[in-house]
């Protein structure tokens, strides 16, 4: 892993908790001492030599900012050995086309990535691009990977940024939704703590009832709204708040 910074380092916690390697066996490089030191305790290799991580890896992640992916892929380019590696770049708007002019001859098998930071948690939502060099081989290793981590959906490089908005984004949005509901919870005369654990508590019963029987959520809703019952009228008051549309209209920009 070349980068462990907010989604590099929950990747590599992600795949320590995974036990799927010897924790010696993964290498992190990262410019940044105290983010090596966090992971010198769990017993991972550490560098700050991109060259020395990627040169004998079986599997290259790369992910750091957008704007540095070329210099970080420029500055490993020699250590790359496309006959016995497979590249992983995870960040935002990175073009695959850029990535292989970026290394020529010299780029290995290629994949697209973006998980969220609920990776670290062995819970993410990961969309997983597969470029044409990539054989069957390939994909079951790295979504095999990613599948330990979470759930994967194999996609096309268009929809990664809809993907994007809608997990790796939609993550932070969830997590307003707490926020905001933990305040009502509040105003409504729990302490803090105690609101905030049944706003979670509330969201994973919801998420949970939805995967056990596969119910629409609108039909889920009717299971619980009774006419004339305080279900209804609250719905009915955040609609006129323009939830539904405020949810849309922020999805959307995200993704432009």
């Amino acid at each position: 892993m070349i980068g462990a910074g907010a989604m590099g380092g929950a990747t590599v916690e992600g795949l320590v908790k995974t036990g799927l390697y010897k924790n010696e066996d993964i290498t992190v490089s990262d410019p940044s001492e105290a983010v090596l030191d966090k992971f010198v305790k769990k017993g991972v290799s550490v560098t700050t030599d991109n060259n020395a991580a990627a040169g004998d890896a079986d599997v290259v992640m790369v992910c750091v900012k957008p704007w540095l992916v070329e210099r970080v892929l420029n500055g490993i380019k020699g250590e790359l050995r496309p006959a016995r590696q497979v590249l992983v770049v995870i960040a935002a708007g990175v073009k695959s086309a850029d990535i292989k002019e970026w290394l020529g001859t010299q780029c290995p098998p290629l994949f697209l990535a973006i998980p969220n930071i609920a990776i670290a948690q062995l819970a993410s939502m990961t969309f997983l691009v597969p470029t044409a060099a990539t054989t069957p081989q390939n994909i079951e290793l790295v979504k095999g990977l990613f599948d330990e981590m979470g759930h994967t959906l194999i996609t096309d490089e268009s929809h990664l940024a809809a993907g994007t908005t809608l997990a790796s984004c939609g993550i932070a949005y969830a997590m307003r939704y707490i926020r905001a509901a933990a305040e009502g919870g509040v105003e409504l005369g729990f302490k803090a703590d105690d609101a905030k654990e049944i706003v979670m508590q509330t969201m994973k019963g919801a998420v949970e009832l939805l995967e056990a029987t596969g119910l629409h959520p609108e039909a889920a809703i009717d299971l619980v709204t009774t006419p004339g019952g305080v279900t209804i009228k609250g719905l009915n008051e955040m609609e006129n708040a323009g939830f539904t549309s405020a949810v849309i209209r922020g999805l959307k920009a995200g993704a432009k």
